[in-house]
């Protein structure tokens, strides 16, 4: 009686929706993009449906997949013996498990158009969970997202019409972080292990893992989680260590391999000598040690804030927990015994409306009376029936993880030796992040979005489209560290 039915209090969050702030926030407020996640992930997938049927589908590597799995399905566990039209075997164990699956899902790898719609949902699992860490760490904006994601020729080109095994290996790498983001440890180091037995880019994560798992979990806890990660890879690959252990390791592990210069996005600008050439590599490795020198320190202060936070949410969480089913406790015994009192009152005999004035002008004096020092009350009867509900949103504390797991992993990118195409995809979906982790203003994050973007839609690379990836990487890089470097040095004169 006087409290707000159940089916009031819905017709109240469903007007709310309408109102402008709220849709405003859907575009413009990271706390809100759940809803905006939900319509973008339908949105791709109408937009991949269509890709599938209208655009002509392009044989790259599949093939060759598809020949070199052949080879172990016929009993060959000689990784030198295992070859395609492009050449030899250069993946470890996980791919060929995973793509022999898709053998015998396409009909000996003949029906591309089933494979299409098995990356499609590839594709949108992994959206999913790219965009719940963005949910989680509520940094980026959703119209942000909305725009990258849906504009992107290049990474829907990627997924369902080349279907490379990269796309596999980051969706076992973004299953490894929403883990992680859960303290779910030995799923996240299976996950993670399980990425890299597809293709070794999952690695570049590697150097900021390690020193998450130490900060965290201690020396112990990391030579465990380490040991679950190389006990993954003993696993997948006892087959081909059992036989000839040599030709799988060289095979799938060949770190001095040596890309071919007809496929660079990065350095088309270098003749093939130099791009080929050893001193180059140690060059690039050099510079990928000393940014990592740079950064990782940064990014162990971040695991140390990280690890306190939590600590506080474990200690916290239970009480606020408690609290709150105290008062929904409290609050389902008053409901019970205002209902008792109104089926009292419905069995005696109707007041009249003198009565019912004089109950209600009584009833508001012992409000007033109740009110220490005089003071006027301002609890509205409504508010009576409302459970408090008290919370802190701990989700936020993602950030001090996701962010140096994103920056190592660009760092990584940076100094590769060289970047094909599809290696678009082991960074695409963590720029907006890394762009908005830094001070530029709004324009100027798009335009380095969007030039990257040309970058990886020009084919052939260019000498242009080469130097300009760079410079829009140093200047993404430079400012993070600018951004980081602020913060660290604000927190430090606080402490």
């Amino acid at each position: 009686m006087g409290g707000k039915t159940k089916f009031q209090e819905f017709y109240h969050e469903i007007t709310k929706m309408f109102t402008w702030s709220y849709m405003k926030g859907l575009i413009v407020n990271p706390a809100q993009l759940t809803l905006t996640a939900l319509a973008l992930v339908v949105a791709e997938l109408i937009i991949n449906i269509l890709v599938v049927e209208r655009v002509p589908y392009t044989e790259i590597d599949w093939k060759a997949y598809m020949q070199e799995c052949e080879g172990f399905l016929n009993g060959t566990l000689d990784y030198s013996q295992l070859r395609g039209d492009t050449g030899p075997l250069v993946y470890p164990a996980g791919f060929v498990y995973i793509y022999s699956f898709l053998y015998f899902l396409t009909g000996q790898g003949e029906n591309i158009k089933v494979a299409q719609y098995i990356f499609i949902g590839i594709y949108l699992l992994q959206l999913c969970l790219v965009l719940r860490i963005y949910i989680k760490t509520k940094k980026v904006p959703p119209y942000v997202l909305v725009i990258t994601i849906l504009t992107s020729y290049r990474i829907h080109s990627i997924y369902v019409l080349r279907l490379f095994n990269d796309p596999i290996a980051v969706l076992f790498l973004y299953v490894a972080l929403n883990f992680f983001v859960d303290s779910k440890w030995y799923l996240g180091s299976i996950f993670y292990s399980l990425g890299v037995s597809v293709k070794m880019n999952i690695l570049l994560y590697a150097p900021a893992l390690f020193f998450f798992y130490l900060t965290n979990l201690g020396f112990k806890g990391t030579i465990i989680q380490l040991f679950i990660c190389g006990m993954i890879q003993v696993v997948l690959g006892l087959p081909f260590l059992l036989h000839s252990p040599i030709a799988y390791l060289k095979g799938s592990f060949d770190l001095g391999r040596v890309f071919n210069h007809t496929w660079t996005v990065n350095y088309r600008f270098l003749d093939v000598e130099i791009f080929e050439n050893k001193c180059f590599h140690l060059t690039l490795l050099a510079i990928h040690v000393i940014l990592l020198i740079i950064f990782i320190p940064m990014c162990i202060k971040y695991f140390k804030s990280y690890c306190r936070l939590k600590y506080v949410q474990k200690q916290v969480q239970p009480q606020i927990d408690a609290k709150n089913l105290e008062n929904k406790r409290q609050s389902r015994q008053k409901k019970e015994m205002k209902k008792k009192l109104n089926k009292n009152n419905d069995e005696q005999e109707n007041l009249t409306k003198d009565q019912e004035d004089f109950l209600n002008s009584f009833e508001v004096m012992l409000q007033k009376s109740s009110q220490k020092g005089g003071k006027k009350s301002v609890k509205k009867p409504v508010d009576q029936d409302k459970d408090p509900h008290y919370s802190i949103n701990f989700d936020i504390l993602s950030q001090l993880f996701i962010l140096p797991m994103f920056i190592v992993n660009f760092i990584g990118v940076m100094c590769s030796r060289s970047l094909h195409y599809q290696f678009y995809s082991w960074y695409f979906h963590s720029l907006p992040y890394l762009l908005w982790s830094n001070n530029y203003s709004v324009i100027f994050r798009f335009l380095i979005l969007a030039l990257i973007e040309m970058c990886w839609n020009t084919y052939p690379s260019t000498y242009l489209t080469s130097a300009l990836l760079h410079v829009c990487h140093i200047t993404v890089l430079y400012g993070v560290y600018k951004k980081i470097s602020a913060e660290l040095n604000m927190v430090s004169k606080l402490q």
